[in-house]
């Protein structure tokens, strides 16, 4: 057996691909401080996992503008790029949103289903830019929002946290029906995942 096999794989990476990595590190991060703060109630662990999501945000712009400057890019670097957007940008901003309160029945629903509409979109674009590649053609437009928008509710989450809008005291409060919880600001994330899987085109800068 060759000795070298196991890194047949890390030799094919082009070097933007790293920086999708440093994407995805960045995602995990941000989950593992969602994880300290329901273990100790420290809100730094809030402030430091959104912050990790903008870091996120950074090595996702990085990588496109290292791919165009080099001139390499692949199908790797492409399917590299989507599971990494999916951590930090779909999984994360759910671990958040469910560390900050939102943790009621309807509302693992809806986290859910936000993180699906996601990974659909995710493969949507992945779909259509093959398929345009195929004939010569850069994908020109974005079909539904992109999933790093959903920085925006990260941003407003973080907000809730420095005013300590958390848990029991969550904006808009609790629904109850029944033995069912809602937190209607759960909805935003379902206003979010409908806008990915929607067929507004957005030109792609």
């Amino acid at each position: 057996m060759n000795a070298r096999r196991p890194f047949a794989m890390i030799r094919e990476f082009h070097l933007a691909d790293w920086f999708t990595l440093g994407n995805a590190a960045a995602g995990v991060s941000a989950l593992f401080s969602m994880m300290s703060y329901l273990q100790y109630g420290e809100v730094w662990h809030i402030y430091l996992a959104c912050s990790l999501v903008v870091v996120a945000l950074v090595f996702d712009i990085l990588d496109g503008r290292v791919a165009r400057w080099r001139q390499k890019s692949s199908a790797l670097g492409r399917e590299l790029d989507s599971l990494a957007d999916v951590i930090s940008f779909g999984v994360v901003p759910a671990a958040i949103a469910y560390g900050c309160g939102m943790q009621g029945s309807l509302d693992r629903v809806v986290l859910v289903a936000f993180v699906a509409c996601g990974v659909s979109r995710l493969a949507r674009y992945n779909v259509t830019a093959e398929a345009m590649s195929a004939g010569g053609d850069k994908v020109k437009y974005f079909e539904g929002t992109p999933i790093p928008t959903t920085l925006i509710l990260v941003a407003m989450l973080a907000v809730a946290a420095f005013y300590g809008a958390l848990g029991d005291s969550l904006w808009g409060g609790t629904l109850s029906f029944g033995r069912l919880e809602l937190h209607p600001l759960v909805l935003l994330f379902a206003g979010s995942g409908a806008l990915m899987i929607s067929r507004i085109r957005i030109p792609k800068l």
